[in-house]
Formats: C-alpha cells, sequence, structure tokens
C-alpha cells in the first residue's frame, strides 16, 4: 500500500476537505505539516474548480502544538530577532491569508500552535469533542504567530484572557457560546455540516469572494463611516461589471418585461 499523506486530500464538489493526518503526534505543526499546506493551498487557489477549503484532524486530535524541538532551535537561532519562528507559523498563515474561505471543523483537541490553525480559520465549527486550549504560558512560553490578536478579534477582550492568562480551556459548546466557534455539534455531524458551510461561499464567483474577504480583513484599520464607505467602492464597482452582477440583472430586466 502506498504511505499515507500527511495532509489527506478530499473534493466534494468545489469544496476540498484537508485532514491533518499525523494522528500518533495528534496532528502537531511539524515541517512536514507546514509544507504539505504550502504546497495544497497554492493548488487550490489556481484551481478555479476550487472555491472553499474544510479543515479538520484524523484521530482524536485537531491539531497540537508546534513541534517543541523546532520552537527550542527557532529561537536558538536569533534570540533577539525571532530566528526561524516565522517558518514554524507559516502553514497556519498560509491558511489565515489564503483567498479561499476556511472552515475549521475542529475535532478534539486545538492547542497552542493549533489554537492558531483554528484562528486562522474563516469560520470554526465546533465537535462537542473539541477542547480550545491555548496552552502556551502553562509550558512558559509566550504566544506567538499573533495569537493574542487573532483571539481578542474573534471573542472579548475578558475571553482572550481567560483563555491566556487563566488556564481556560473551553470545549465545544463553551466555546460557541463565547464565540470562539459559530456552532457546536455532535462529533458525526461535523465535518458534514462545516462542508455545508462551505458549500454556501463556494456557491459565489471566487474571484468575487477574494475580494470581499480582503474587504473585510481591511476593515480593522477602518475608523469612520466615510472611510467605510471608499472602502467598498472599488470592489463594488468591480463587481458590477462581473458576469454574476450583469447576467442577474438582466435576467431581472428580462423577467420584468415579460410581465409588463
Amino acid at each position: 500500500m502506498p504511505p499515507m499523506s500527511i495532509l489527506e486530500t478530499e473534493q466534494r464538489g468545489r469544496v476540498v476537505i484537508l485532514t491533518f493526518n499525523d494522528p500518533d503526534r495528534r496532528n502537531v505543526v511539524s515541517e512536514e505539516m507546514n509544507t504539505a499546506l504550502l504546497a495544497a493551498f497554492d493548488d487550490m487557489e489556481a484551481d478555479e474548480d476550487v472555491g472553499a477549503v474544510v479543515l479538520t484532524g484524523s484521530g482524536r486530535a485537531f491539531c497540537a502544538g508546534a513541534v517543541l524541538d523546532n520552537l527550542l532551535s527557532a529561537g536558538e537561532a536569533d534570540p533577539d530577532g525571532g530566528g526561524d519562528l516565522p517558518d514554524i507559523y507559516s502553514g497556519f498563515l498560509r491558511v489565515a491569508h489564503s483567498t479561499l474561505p476556511t472552515v475549521a471543523a475542529v475535532n478534539g483537541a486545538a492547542v497552542g500552535a493549533g489554537m492558531n490553525m483554528v484562528l486562522a480559520c474563516d469560520l470554526v465549527v465546533a465537535a462537542q469533542s473539541a477542547r480550545f486550549d491555548t496552552r502556551f504560558l502553562s509550558i512558559g512560553l509566550h504566544p506567538g504567530g499573533g495569537h493574542t490578536w487573532r483571539l481578542r478579534n474573534i471573542t472579548d477582550l475578558q475571553t482572550a484572557k481567560a483563555m491566556v492568562l487563566f488556564k481556560q480551556v473551553l470545549g465545544g459548546e463553551e466555546a460557541a457560546a463565547r464565540g470562539v466557534a459559530w456552532e457546536c455539534l455532535d462529533d458525526t455531524d461535523l465535518v458534514d455540516a462545516a462542508v455545508g458551510y462551505a458549500e454556501l461561499a463556494a456557491s459565489h464567483p471566487k474571484e468575487l469572494v477574494a475580494r470581499t474577504k480582503a474587504t473585510l480583513h481591511s476593515t480593522a484599520a477602518v475608523t469612520a463611516s466615510e472611510e467605510s464607505v471608499k472602502l467598498e467602492i472599488g470592489p463594488q464597482v468591480w463587481s458590477m461589471h462581473q458576469p454574476a452582477f450583469v447576467e442577474m440583472v438582466e435576467g431581472l430586466k428580462s423577467r420584468i418585461s415579460s410581465k409588463s
């Protein structure tokens, strides 16, 4: 039998399911996993038949933290400048910066850098078995990879502090109640539900979704109503000249004229 890939790929229509497949190590954020993620997202973004992505884990965990030996060697390479730490972050940053809409289907534990993988996604769906554990301070390590910023952006400041400073580990239902996840489902329904959400995003034109996602991210720097209007003018005018909108208007006019 051929060897199993560390990142399993399954396509359902316009949705690709990426499954972290290193269950013996609880799907750690390894160099091999990062390399596989970079290649997968390069391929998917270039493929017009892919409109959205679901990420989940094999076995009993979604994604554990980074490999500790890799963390130590990266920090020692350049203690002042961060050394090779950006290489360790490369996998979940590729997810975070993707033009494709992404859904995290969190089964079991998401720990440390594995929490970053969750926070990199656009939508989070949790199983009953899910556990969201920031863990950094518990191993004597400052959070990294934008962890505090991403967590603070998805939930309120008190919840972020409770998880990072006060060792609060959230189960699936509590994560949904506190805004860390969109909803909590039975484990058997998790992936199908995540694919269902992904299909809705994938039903839109790919470039329109990419531009809208970029606009949503850009709103973090907007502080006034006038700025928000200016931010959207360019991409909205662009969309008015694209087939999806043009054909909708033509169809609407045709229906109106046929009734008159």
